[in-house]
């Protein structure tokens, strides 16, 4: 639980923080996009050379970023697993009906680190961009579809509220773990079945606690009158500025060297 990152924001003054939402937003969501694209071995190095060099820049400790990788190794091993032993190619070893291929052992290593690429990208933003903020941000991109009648303020503030509460849900988890260990509750110990029986008295009281929370917080919300984008003017005014079109430039360069290696070479 304590690994669980996603969703924190670390204060800091680096360009990447100071970057507008709005760009933020769009590459993440271009760089999600091209690593599920990407298949070439060396573009998919860039790409992590490209993630890893934003991190220092951003100065968000690679350490604190591995921290928040380690709840998703378990789904990185399971596929790594069903690459391995049920892609077809050429044969390395062959052990009663399991046959380990050279391509599975290429192909899985690959989803490993789209998949440890996807969620590090996904990470900085919000490691470097407010909730507030990243709620603007979201809000500014969706604009256009207001002309539709879309609530763009409203879903903006749900995402928002989401990725907030990511991490006050894992502490409440744990908490309510620790206190039904205190009581003598075995959780976590024999067979599947038995491991998810012993997890119900976790999931109801914080079901329970969740849906305080969110009444406190629209009782919270009504009580200062917040009505969706109805008459309501933003704090935060964003301007792209040229640390925008440094890092927007840079990006470009990016996408076509990795295109570059993946469709020339």
């Amino acid at each position: 639980m304590q690994g669980i990152t996603i969703g924190q924001y670390i204060p800091g003054e680096s360009v990447v923080h100071k970057a507008d939402p709005r760009l933020k937003i769009a590459i993440t969501i271009l760089t999600m996009v091209l690593l599920l694209i990407l298949d070439s071995f060396y573009a998919l190095l860039l790409a992590a050379i490209f993630v890893i060099s934003a991190f220092l820049v951003s100065k968000v400790s690679l350490r604190y970023a591995l921290k928040g990788l380690k709840p998703v190794i378990y789904i990185v091993i399971f596929t790594m697993i069903l690459n391995i032993f049920f892609a077809t190619g050429t044969p390395l070893y062959t052990f009663w009906i399991i046959t380990i291929t050279k391509e599975g052992l290429v192909t899985s290593a690959l989803v490993s680190v789209r998949i440890l690429l996807l969620i590090s990208a996904g990470s900085l933003m919000t490691y470097t961009t407010t909730p507030l903020v990243l709620t603007v941000g979201i809000e500014r991109l969706m604009s256009p579809l207001k002309y539709i009648k879309v609530p763009t303020a409203e879903i903006a503030m749900m995402i928002s509220i989401a990725l907030r509460f990511i991490p006050t849900l894992m502490e409440e988890t744990e908490k309510i773990m620790k206190a039904q260990a205190a009581r003598g509750a075995d959780i976590g110990t024999g067979n599947i079945f038995q491991r998810a029986k012993s997890f119900i008295p976790i999931l109801i009281p914080l079901f329970i606690s969740s849906f305080k929370r969110a009444d406190d917080l629209a009782v919270a919300m009504d009580s200062r009158c917040y009505h969706g984008s109805e008459g309501r003017t933003s704090i935060s005014e964003l301007k792209y500025t040229s640390i925008d079109l440094s890092i927007f430039i840079v990006y470009i360069l990016f996408v076509a060297a990795a295109l570059v290696l993946q469709y020339a070479l």
